[in-house]
């Protein structure tokens, strides 16, 4: 049986855990030398040039959990959107998520939607606000913009009825320790477009410079796997960067090596797939 954190015994010393970890990094923020930029940095006009666009289907099955949770996710991503559309990034500059967005809370609007917490899907204020982060770090991935700060999830808590993306090629957050950071250590001027329809979350990287590179991003060694009592899922992403001109290869990057405990009942392919550790 796995071990519990003394902060899993009792909220009182969760919550006292949580308040530590987050005053250790507001003080580590403020002498990290880094230059954030901020919510003045806003525009509504477009820079030019578009690098990546992306966008993640809003509602979707996600085995039993209640759909109220899903439909709440929407109202936080509505306020993570108004936070974040049209933020620019300079040559130097840092977007820190968690300093744009601030602390989602029942007071900010923020509702209760599903957060993975100590490997358990549960309600939590500001929950589902991760497809946010997902969809940034993605068109992140597909840049020259350096990700300086990015936490994956460590478990696969659904099936992957809907799912576009690799596995664990997202980002999480908890404000303010866990954050999603890019900086940018390019010449360019960079913009975050973001906004919402009926059905989707919509995203795009812009800059103010025609992209020198393109970049295609893939996983590698994929497979599920078994220790008897368990299952489990790794991967591997990769990233090609191209030459526009060219047409030609630069080099292949290893963007991570990923394992995580499956939370959710294995289909009989999983299961009959999954290699024994």
């Amino acid at each position: 049986m796995a071990r519990r954190l003394l902060s899993q015994c009792h909220p009182l010393l969760y919550h006292a855990s949580v308040a530590f970890h987050r005053l250790r990094r507001s003080v580590r923020s403020r002498f990290d030398g880094r230059t954030y930029c901020s919510a003045a940095q806003i525009s509504t006009e477009p820079l030019p040039h578009r690098i990546r666009k992306h966008q993640s289907l809003l509602i979707r099955k996600l085995g039993s959990t209640d759909l109220r949770l899903q439909h709440n996710k929407v109202d936080n991503l509505r306020l993570v959107v108004a936070a974040l559309d049209g933020v620019v990034l300079g040559p130097g500059e840092t977007f820190s998520f968690c300093k744009l967005v601030g602390k989602p809370s029942r007071r900010r609007g923020f509702k209760q939607g599903l957060e993975l917490s100590f490997g358990v899907a549960r309600p939590g204020i500001g929950g589902g606000i991760c497809q946010s982060t997902n969809l940034l770090y993605w068109l992140a991935l597909h840049s020259e913009l350096t990700i300086s700060e990015r936490h994956h999830h460590t478990c696969d808590p659904f099936p992957d009825e809907g799912r576009v993306l690799p596995w664990s090629s997202g980002a999480a957050v908890f404000y303010n320790y866990l954050d999603f950071q890019l900086t940018n250590n390019t010449a360019a001027t960079f913009q975050i477009r973001l906004r919402l329809t009926d059905t989707h979350l919509l995203g795009e990287l812009r800059s103010d410079r025609s992209p020198v590179f393109k970049y295609h991003v893939y996983e590698e060694k994929h497979q599920f796997l078994h220790d008897g009592t368990a299952y489990f899922r790794s991967n591997e992403i990769w990233r090609r960067v191209v030459n526009r001109a060219s047409g030609l290869t630069v080099r292949r990057e290893l963007i991570s090596r990923n394992f995580g405990r499956v939370l959710y009942e294995p289909s009989e392919e999983i299961r009959r797939a999954a290699v024994a550790l």
